[in-house]
């Protein structure tokens, strides 16, 4: 197969351009490819002509979107049309991949795939304005992942181990819950979609509840650091306020995945020790 990875340059596009190594890959980063620009999206698949087409590309700077509104909308919204034109012309079947955020993380249990959306923040309303471009299209499939680390690009678990290196503490929020996602992970699970053509909307993420209190903590005991060295704090203690509001309840359930019959994705604990290892060695 031939498969156009879009934002290949983000840490999930990385893995996806390791992980679908075995077929005819074109991993296009924001320089070779700026997904924004119609006609540059629909000449590079008309070129191309992809069995498949994952885009990973999204602007994620969650506090940023807030003011830089039209900035989020033509890269997470905007940008999602354009690609799904491009692959009804050349019959490509399109992974789209979107987030946590699109809930307002007031449910008291963990979210389906058959939850209502309702965004609080500029980007969360982005990513679901990226997703009403696929839903009840054919031969799409959109996948919400969440908190998500790996050993490439930024993200929180480099974040930890790099402030563990400089300050005795570190404080992080006991009152957000979410399951993480390892980016190797969510990449495995896509070469799955991608072979089958598996339409819908899934849920993929690792199994395993935490706060990011909990999670800090796990990546120092991970990283060989004493986890006590994390302490708690609450949203409304954080200093300053950040301007995006983050979902208090940020668990995705796979539901879909699982009656599906697909394999669930692995323990957060045991990706995070992989990349923790990667990290450090």
């Amino acid at each position: 197969m031939r498969v156009l990875i879009t934002g290949a340059g983000g840490q999930v596009g990385h893995e996806l351009a390791t992980e679908l190594a075995g077929h005819d890959v074109v991993a296009a980063d924001r320089a070779s490819l700026d997904i924004t620009d119609r006609a540059s999206v629909l000449a590079a698949v008309a070129s191309l002509r992809p069995d498949a087409i994952v885009n990973a590309g999204a602007y994620t700077a969650v506090d940023a979107c807030e003011t830089e509104v039209d900035r989020a909308y033509r890269t997470n919204a905007l940008a999602v049309r354009h690609l799904a034109e491009a692959a009804r012309r050349t019959d490509a079947h399109l992974v789209h991949l979107s987030t946590d955020y699109v809930f307002d993380g007031t449910k008291p249990t963990a979210y389906d795939e058959w939850d209502t959306p309702n965004p609080q923040s500029v980007y969360g309303r982005s990513k679901y304005a990226g997703e009403l471009e696929l839903l009840g299209t054919p031969d799409t499939t959109i996948v919400r992942i969440a908190w998500v680390f790996g050993e490439h690009g930024g993200n929180i678990v480099k974040t930890i181990l790099r402030v563990a290196a400089d300050h005795p503490t570190l404080r992080f929020v006991t009152d957000q819950r979410g399951r993480p996602t390892a980016a190797a992970d969510v990449a495995a699970f896509v070469r799955t979609i991608v072979a089958e053509r598996r339409p819908g909307l899934f849920h993929a993420t690792n199994q395993g509840e935490v706060s990011w209190f909990e999670f800090a903590r796990a990546v120092m005991e991970s990283a060989g650091h004493d986890p006590a060295r994390v302490e708690p704090v609450t949203t409304a203690e954080m200093v300053p306020p950040r301007p995006a509001p983050r979902p208090e309840n940020s668990v995705l359930d796979d539901v879909a995945l699982r009656l599906s019959g697909l394999a669930p994705l692995p323990h957060y604990r045991e990706s995070l020790d992989r990349v923790v290892a990667a990290l450090t060695t």
